[in-house]
C-alpha cells in the first residue's frame, strides 16, 4: 500500500480518493492522518504545523493553482512540491475570463443595471484592449482564448514569452506600458514576494481613466485600499473580483456596497480530480523511484 494524506476544506475527499484509486489502486488514502508511513500529501492551504508529524513524506501536491501557502513554512522540509496539470481547471478559468472581459467589452454590465430598453451600439472586439498579467498555466490559455475571439491582447510576465496572437511584454518597463494601453486588465499572477502589492496606487494610476479590472489570481497582488480609492474616483470604472486580501470577504467590506464591483466567492477555477489524478499518481510513483515528480514548482520563485 502507498499511504497518502489528504487535507482541504474546499475539495471533496471522496472524489479525490476515487479518482486517484483509478490510477493508483494500491493507495492508502487518509484524510488528515494518521501520519505513519505517509509518503505523499495532497493539500490545499494546510494549517501551520500540519506537516510536522509526517516523517516519511517525499512529495507534496498542491490542490490548486497558487502555492503561496506552501512557501516559507517552518514545518515543511525541502522536498518536492508539485502543482496540478488539470485541463478542467484551465477550461473553467478560461470560461470565467472570457465571460468577465466580454461583460465589459459588450457593456452587458450596464444593461443589467438599467432595467430599461437602452441601446448601446456594440463596438468591434478588436477595439477593446485586454491585458493579461501572468502568462503561466492559466494565464496563457486565457490570453490565447481572448485573442482567438478577436480582442487586442497584451500579455505580461516576469520574463520574456512568445504567444501567437498576443503581444508579450515583460519587466517593469513592459508592465508600465501594458497598464497604460489597456481597457480591461486581467490579473492572473501567483502570489510571491515579487507580486505581493504589485498593483498599488501608482500602478493603477497608469491605467487609462475608466479602465476595468478583473482579479482572478491572488487578492494581495492588488492593494485593496488603492483599488477602493481608484473605484471611488473613477480611475478604475469597474472591477470583477474573485480573490481578496481576506477570504471569505467580510460582510462589512466596502466592495459589497459598490455598484461598480462584481464579487464572486473564489470560484473562477477549481480542481477537477478526474482530470488531474493521472498526473498525481505518476508523480507519486516517480518520487518513490527516486525521480522528479511531474510539474514540480520552484519554491524559491513561488510558482
Amino acid at each position: 500500500m502507498i499511504p497518502v494524506v489528504f487535507h482541504s476544506l474546499v475539495d471533496d475527499p471522496k472524489a479525490w480518493e476515487a479518482a486517484l484509486r483509478a490510477h493508483l489502486p494500491e493507495v492508502d488514502f487518509r484524510v488528515d492522518g494518521p501520519p505513519e508511513g505517509v509518503v505523499a500529501a495532497l493539500v490545499w492551504k494546510p494549517p501551520p504545523g500540519f506537516f510536522a508529524p509526517f516523517r516519511d513524506l517525499k512529495l507534496v501536491v498542491n490542490l490548486g493553482a497558487g502555492v503561496d501557502s506552501l512557501v516559507g513554512r517552518d514545518d515543511l522540509p525541502p522536498l518536492p512540491i508539485a502543482r496540478l496539470n488539470d485541463p478542467g481547471m484551465v477550461a473553467l478559468m478560461r470560461s470565467y475570463v472570457l465571460w468577465a472581459v466580454t461583460r465589459y467589452a459588450r457593456d452587458f454590465h450596464l444593461h443589467a443595471r438599467s432595467r430599461q430598453w437602452r441601446y448601446i451600439h456594440p463596438r468591434p472586439l478588436a477595439t477593446h484592449r485586454v491585458t493579461v498579467l501572468g502568462l503561466g498555466e492559466l494565464g496563457t490559455p486565457a490570453a490565447e482564448a481572448l485573442a482567438g475571439m478577436g480582442y487586442a491582447v497584451t500579455g505580461w510576465a516576469r520574463s520574456a514569452k512568445s504567444i501567437a496572437g498576443v503581444r508579450c511584454l515583460h519587466g517593469r518597463a513592459g508592465l508600465e506600458q501594458a497598464l497604460a494601453e489597456t481597457d480591461t486588465l486581467v490579473v492572473l499572477l501567483p502570489l510571491t514576494r515579487d507580486t505581493r502589492g504589485l498593483l498599488g496606487a501608482a500602478e493603477l494610476a497608469l491605467l487609462p481613466r475608466g479602465a476595468n479590472l478583473i482579479n482572478v489570481g491572488r487578492g494581495p497582488v492588488v492593494e485593496e485600499a488603492a483599488l477602493l480609492d481608484a473605484l471611488r474616483s473613477g480611475q478604475v470604472a469597474e472591477a470583477t473580483l474573485d480573490v481578496f486580501e481576506t477570504s471569505p470577504l467580510p460582510a462589512d467590506h466596502p466592495f459589497w456596497a459598490m455598484e461598480n464591483v462584481f464579487v464572486t466567492p473564489h470560484l473562477a477555477s477549481i480542481t477537477v480530480p478526474e482530470a488531474a489524478a493521472a498526473d498525481v499518481a505518476e508523480s507519486i510513483r516517480r518520487v518513490l523511484r527516486g525521480q522528479e515528480p511531474l510539474h514540480r514548482i520552484d519554491a524559491e520563485r513561488g510558482y
